[in-house]
Protein backbone atom coordinates (compact mmCIF):
# COMPACT_ATOMS: atom_id res chain seq x y z
CA UNK A 1 0.00 0.00 0.00
CA UNK A 2 1.23 3.69 -0.91
CA UNK A 3 0.37 5.51 2.57
CA UNK A 4 0.15 8.82 1.28
CA UNK A 5 -1.77 7.74 -1.86
CA UNK A 6 -4.15 5.29 0.01
CA UNK A 7 -3.82 3.06 -2.83
CA UNK A 8 -3.05 -0.47 -2.49
CA UNK A 9 -0.90 -2.21 -4.63
CA UNK A 10 -0.87 -5.90 -5.99
CA UNK A 11 1.42 -7.77 -7.18
CA UNK A 12 1.08 -10.56 -9.65
CA UNK A 13 1.66 -14.32 -7.58
CA UNK A 14 1.07 -16.49 -10.56
CA UNK A 15 2.75 -16.26 -14.08
CA UNK A 16 4.05 -12.44 -13.97
CA UNK A 17 5.45 -12.59 -10.99
CA UNK A 18 6.47 -9.53 -8.99
CA UNK A 19 4.62 -7.17 -11.27
CA UNK A 20 1.93 -5.21 -10.38
CA UNK A 21 -1.51 -6.18 -11.58
CA UNK A 22 -5.16 -5.16 -11.90
CA UNK A 23 -6.38 -8.50 -11.71
CA UNK A 24 -4.69 -9.60 -8.21
CA UNK A 25 -7.09 -9.62 -5.05
CA UNK A 26 -5.88 -11.74 -1.50
CA UNK A 27 -7.06 -14.97 -2.43
CA UNK A 28 -5.40 -15.08 -5.80
CA UNK A 29 -5.60 -13.76 -9.63
CA UNK A 30 -9.12 -12.52 -10.34
CA UNK A 31 -9.40 -13.10 -14.27
CA UNK A 32 -11.23 -16.32 -15.26
CA UNK A 33 -9.20 -19.05 -15.01
CA UNK A 34 -6.62 -17.28 -12.38
CA UNK A 35 -3.95 -16.86 -14.61
CA UNK A 36 -3.04 -14.38 -17.49
CA UNK A 37 -3.19 -16.11 -20.90
CA UNK A 38 0.28 -15.95 -23.27
CA UNK A 39 0.50 -13.58 -26.10
CA UNK A 40 -0.70 -14.46 -29.20
CA UNK A 41 1.11 -14.62 -32.81
CA UNK A 42 0.13 -10.94 -33.48
CA UNK A 43 0.92 -9.44 -30.51
CA UNK A 44 4.56 -10.10 -31.43
CA UNK A 45 6.24 -6.24 -31.97
CA UNK A 46 3.78 -4.51 -29.52
CA UNK A 47 5.80 -2.67 -26.58
CA UNK A 48 2.86 -4.00 -24.32
CA UNK A 49 4.56 -7.57 -24.75
CA UNK A 50 6.61 -8.91 -21.81
CA UNK A 51 9.09 -11.72 -21.18
CA UNK A 52 8.73 -13.03 -18.29
CA UNK A 53 10.54 -16.29 -17.04
CA UNK A 54 6.33 -18.09 -17.70
CA UNK A 55 6.12 -16.90 -20.91
CA UNK A 56 5.10 -14.02 -23.14
CA UNK A 57 2.41 -12.03 -21.56
CA UNK A 58 0.27 -8.91 -22.62
CA UNK A 59 1.07 -5.86 -19.18
CA UNK A 60 -2.55 -4.41 -20.07
CA UNK A 61 -4.65 -7.23 -20.55
CA UNK A 62 -4.81 -11.02 -19.30
CA UNK A 63 -6.43 -12.87 -22.50
CA UNK A 64 -4.61 -10.79 -25.46
CA UNK A 65 -6.10 -13.30 -28.16
CA UNK A 66 -10.03 -11.64 -27.11
CA UNK A 67 -9.18 -8.48 -27.81
CA UNK A 68 -7.56 -9.21 -32.06
CA UNK A 69 -11.07 -11.51 -31.87
CA UNK A 70 -12.77 -8.20 -33.39
CA UNK A 71 -9.72 -6.97 -35.19
CA UNK A 72 -7.56 -5.06 -34.08
CA UNK A 73 -6.27 -4.85 -30.38
CA UNK A 74 -6.79 -1.42 -29.22
CA UNK A 75 -4.23 -1.61 -26.85
CA UNK A 76 -0.94 -2.55 -29.61
CA UNK A 77 1.18 -0.01 -29.87
CA UNK A 78 2.91 -1.61 -33.11
CA UNK A 79 -0.16 -1.30 -35.56
CA UNK A 80 -1.07 1.74 -37.15
CA UNK A 81 -5.65 2.16 -37.80
CA UNK A 82 -5.59 2.81 -41.58
CA UNK A 83 -7.12 6.12 -41.95
CA UNK A 84 -9.84 6.17 -44.79
CA UNK A 85 -9.87 8.68 -47.48
CA UNK A 86 -12.38 11.68 -47.30
CA UNK A 87 -15.37 11.56 -49.92
CA UNK A 88 -14.33 14.28 -52.66
CA UNK A 89 -16.81 16.94 -52.82
CA UNK A 90 -17.42 18.58 -55.91
CA UNK A 91 -17.25 22.16 -55.09
CA UNK A 92 -20.13 23.09 -57.78
CA UNK A 93 -22.49 20.91 -55.71
CA UNK A 94 -21.38 22.51 -52.50
CA UNK A 95 -21.25 26.20 -53.77
CA UNK A 96 -25.48 25.31 -54.55
CA UNK A 97 -26.16 23.18 -51.70
CA UNK A 98 -25.07 26.48 -49.31
CA UNK A 99 -26.79 28.50 -51.55
CA UNK A 100 -29.96 26.77 -50.57
CA UNK A 101 -29.50 27.32 -47.14
CA UNK A 102 -29.41 31.07 -47.26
Amino acid sequence: MIPEQGVVVMVCSTVKAGTECAFMAKEGCGYSGGTCLPVVEQCEGCQRAAEFPTGKFCSSYPNPAIKWKAGNCNFATHTKLEVQDKQKINPLKASKRNNKKK
